[in-house]
């Protein structure tokens, strides 16, 4: 039965039995007090058994010790299974591999490569270092010739801003796949037309690979238009909001139901692989799989 079928009686999250599998994005802390959060984030939603957590890689490089630190220890301390961020900005190939080498040395086998964002002095404007590699298509070659990391890119399924053309980005994802990437995740959206609208472009373009769907619960509306880029905010979103930007706990509890009921038009399309941007907070990512209908592993 679809959603246009469903009687008016029926709850929305009725029958969803949990057969998703998702991923989680942390970014690495700066202060003790933001490690704590972190860990008691990461603490929480282990026991949802997630294919994988990533952890994010400042702009220009800025945060490349604390993210090694931060992978590190997820390696050492948990058996889930880390993927660091890594990018072009401010570095060589040389500099590249020797990061690529700690990361295998650590046991480290997912990596999710980008260009990345040039740091604020640039202008806002990506220059590759004279000795570094031109884009992520050319980072996920050096890093395959490397070592055999299992490698995920980005995807915009509302077009990157700084694309030519839909095209264009189009053409620069199917580079960075062919080049040996195993997946690609999305910028977070807002649109499940959005993101459909991309896979049928993704297939058409002879794309087989995993376009995991990104999901960013609304912590903060005026962070989410800050970071929005071309991505669409809907009017009913806006709406949904108004009013509680100094109301940090009706604001949460709106955020969870809201990125529930996309997750669930998602599923609804045949979605069963979520990738979530937590901001290194737990309790909205775990209210979504709770809704969604996925429980914590037996024993975790």
């Amino acid at each position: 039965m679809t959603f246009a079928e469903r009687p008016v009686s029926a709850p929305l999250f009725e029958d969803l039995p949990g057969d998703i599998s998702v991923s989680f994005e942390f970014f690495p802390p700066k202060t003790e007090k933001m490690e704590e959060q972190l860990w008691d984030a990461i603490t929480q939603l282990a026991p949802l058994d997630p294919s994988f957590v990533s952890v994010t890689y400042g702009a220009g490089g800025s945060t490349r010790e604390r993210t090694h630190s931060t992978v590190s220890r997820l390696v050492r301390e948990t058996q889930l299974v880390p993927a660091a961020h890594l990018t072009c900005v401010g570095a060589s190939k040389d500099e590249i591999a020797e990061i690529a080498d700690q990361y295998w040395e650590a046991g480290v086998r997912h990596i999710v490569a980008l260009r990345g964002d040039p740091p604020p002095s640039s202008g806002g404007v990506f220059t590759p270092h004279p000795q570094g590699y031109a884009g992520a298509a050319d980072l996920v070659a050096g890093l395959k010739a490397r070592h055999d990391f299992d490698i995920s890119v980005a995807a915009y399924p509302e077009v990157h801003p700084e694309a030519a053309s839909a095209d264009a980005d189009l053409d620069n994802l199917k580079r960075k796949l062919d080049a040996g990437a195993n997946r690609a995740i999305t910028q977070f959206f807002f649109s499940t037309d959005a993101y459909f609208r991309f896979l049928d472009k993704v297939l058409a373009a002879g794309i087989s690979a995993p376009i995991l769907p990104g999901i960013m619960p609304v912590t903060s509306f005026a962070a989410i238009r800050r970071m929005s880029g071309n991505t669409e905010i809907p009017g009913w979103l806006e709406i949904m909001f108004e009013g509680l930007d100094e109301r940090p706990g009706p604001r949460a509890l709106v955020a969870a139901v809201a990125a529930a009921d996309l997750c669930r038009r998602l599923y609804e399309g045949g979605v069963r692989d979520l990738h979530f941007y937590t901001l290194n907070r737990a309790e909205q990512a775990y209210a979504i799989c709770q809704l969604l209908g996925l429980r914590p592993k037996p024993g975790a």
